[in-house]
């Protein structure tokens, strides 16, 4: 069970490191991807926070449980990478139609809902 979270956290830690880097540090290039167009019509400051969160989110997915210190900050990170896909599921991609993006949102909130299940019962 340990060595499948890991690889959870791992997975998910590399796609919000990713994916938070380049809202944090290029919010201009977010606000320009087609893929992106839940941020066509957002200030650098929003995209900056959900970058932001999303970096701290993969920090802390990865340091704690990896160095000892303060371990129960792992399942709070997928906590709140959970809570991240939860919003950007319901006040979104739904209220825009954006439908074909929703499937990618399960997948990441499923996996960061068992990241933190299993943290919680782990330690």
């Amino acid at each position: 069970m340990n060595i499948a979270l890991w690889v959870i956290q791992v997975l998910l830690a590399g796609m919000y490191g990713m994916a938070g880097s380049m809202k944090t540090f290029q919010p201009d290039k977010v606000r320009t991807n087609p893929q992106m167009t839940w941020a066509h019509d957002k200030q650098d400051g929003y995209i900056r926070f959900v970058g932001i969160s999303e970096l701290l989110g993969a920090v802390g997915l990865i340091i704690p449980a990896l160095t000892g210190i303060l371990p129960w900050l792992t399942p709070l990170a997928a906590v709140g990478l959970a809570l991240i896909q939860v919003l950007a599921i319901f006040t979104v991609h739904l209220p825009k139609k954006e439908f074909q993006v929703i499937p990618v949102n399960v997948v990441l909130l499923v996996l960061a809902i068992i990241a933190a299940y299993g943290r919680f019962t782990l330690s």
